[in-house]
């Protein structure tokens, strides 16, 4: 079996102008057998050095600095892949903001081979401290991927930043506000009166399946059943009009429909204009509905005719209330008001975990359950020791 060794050694020099110099080499050799050598400037940071590089070469996992790349490249190298994957243009985008905002200014000139599990925690600390949890934990990510993708490729010998975790933080819920039954009932009341037949059917379907906005305007004909009264979500529209399956497993659902919508439906399938794809909601040359479009065209006149408006930055400006998300959780909160349990709502408006549901919705439901004690209550003491 070959021995593995190192040395460590002092260098001394004169430099051209003939001031003296020193420094502490390690002399080692890689895996390979190749002869490799690094400069310090103590003693002490060479021993140290040299002790770490021993392990790491007996593990198969060193890497030599002049061999190295840096993170900067090995970021490039890893996008290149994922574009090559057919990845959604928003998501691609995402991974290059990470890249160019937040990693590349941070370390993209640090060489893989120098990044330690203590160098990878700082850099996760400094995401945490100036980014929002969320924005810093898919920094993160972003990071370890472009490390796996660095060690599959064989330019650094082991993914440090496995061995770092995000944090936990406390559990807080994302409690919404949903429109209320009276402003749900207007806004119904004016898409009924609304001249844009695409509009009303539009704010029905949202308002009575709890679907993403991106659902809705990736729907065909053909995952509407009119005739059982059900739409199945099996396809979404990305910001740029790109029709793909839902981003996970649990986006794949069927959502019964009331007959309200089914009759809308039936109109609207006798006046919609053809579309290619069987698009339900196709705009109007012909291409998947943007999402903007969708809201100042046919969501925002209906919320105005309702009266559900705030007060824009001039005065004279009604700015509609509501986004079209906010109607997934008016949807949810309806099927909660109706006692449905907790199951069944995560899995009528897709969500991953029944966490996330208790997350978003779980005072809704203790609102529910509470309500529903406080009548049995009021019984109890009406009707309680009587003859």
């Amino acid at each position: 079996m070959r021995r593995i060794m190192s040395s460590v050694r002092k260098r001394s020099w004169k430099t051209p102008s003939g001031e003296k110099r020193s420094a502490w080499i390690v002399d080692y050799r890689d895996a390979a057998g190749k002869r490799r050598a690094k400069q310090f400037a103590r003693k002490k940071d060479a021993d140290s050095w040299a002790v770490n590089a021993l392990a790491e070469v007996q593990q198969g996992v060193h890497t030599p600095d002049s061999i190295s790349t840096t993170v900067a490249k090995a970021a490039e190298l890893w996008l290149d892949s994922v574009r090559a994957s057919d990845r959604e243009p928003t998501t691609i985008a995402a991974y290059e903001q990470h890249i160019r905002l937040h990693i590349v200014p941070r370390c993209g000139a640090q060489k893989l081979s120098q990044l330690t599990a203590p160098k990878v925690r700082a850099l996760l600390d400094s995401w945490l401290a100036d980014l929002s949890r969320p924005m810093a934990t898919r920094v993160f990510r972003s990071f370890k991927a472009i490390l796996t993708d660095a060690q599959a490729r064989a330019l650094v010998g082991q993914n440090v930043a496995l061995a770092v975790k995000v944090p936990k933080a406390p559990r807080k819920r994302r409690q919404v506000s949903p429109p209320s039954k009276a402003e749900i009932r207007a806004i119904l009341e004016a898409a009924a009166a609304s001249k844009d037949l695409m509009g009303r059917a539009i704010v029905e379907l949202v308002i009575f399946t709890g679907m993403r906005a991106s659902e809705v305007r990736g729907l065909a004909w053909s995952a509407i059943n009119l005739k059982n009264g059900s739409v199945r979500v099996e396809q979404r529209a990305d910001a740029k009009g790109q029709l793909g399956p839902p981003k996970s497993a649990s986006g794949f659902r069927e959502i019964p429909i009331p007959s309200r919508v089914v009759s809308t439906l039936r109109e609207w399938k006798m006046a919609c204009p053809f579309h290619p794809l069987e698009l339900v909601f196709p705009s109007q040359k012909g291409r998947v509905l943007s999402h903007t479009v969708m809201a100042k065209n046919h969501l925002k006149p209906i919320l105005v005719a309702a009266g559900v408006t705030k007060r824009g930055e001039r005065e004279d400006a009604d700015v509609a209330k509501y986004t079209a998300h906010i109607f997934r959780h008016a949807a949810a909160s309806l099927w909660i008001d109706q006692r449905l349990n907790p199951k069944r709502v995560q899995t009528l408006v897709g969500h991953g975990s029944i966490q996330v549901t208790f997350d978003i919705y779980g005072h809704l439901f203790e609102q529910a359950d509470r309500g529903a004690a406080d009548a049995l209550a009021i019984e109890r003491a009406l009707f309680a020791n009587t003859d």
